[in-house]
């Protein structure tokens, strides 16, 4: 593996972390929902990944798809929870 790959890895973890502990408090149940459509785009890659030839990927795609899934749904349930919250009781 070329080692500007692993560079841009570790310092797009670093940026990652870095920016998500700085959101308000506030501002997380909007990002999970936002963070919704990007689990979308996983889970198309996933799918992509288990039709590669061979055991390993068909699996590996599997299991992407399996927890690109629940963050997509967990998401969603969050959203809703939250959107809830501002209706107005009767």
């Amino acid at each position: 593996m070329d080692i500007s790959i692993i560079t841009i890895f570790i310092l797009a973890v670093f940026v990652g972390f870095e920016m998500i502990t700085k959101v308000p408090p506030t501002l997380h149940t909007p990002l999970m929902s936002g963070s919704n459509a990007i689990s979308g785009i996983a889970i198309i890659g996933a799918i992509l990944a288990t039709n590669l030839d061979g055991n390993i990927g068909m699996w590996l795609g599997f299991i992407a798809v399996v927890f690109a899934m629940i963050n997509v749904v967990g998401g969603f349930l969050v959203t809703d929870r939250m959107l809830k919250m501002f209706k107005r009781k009767k």
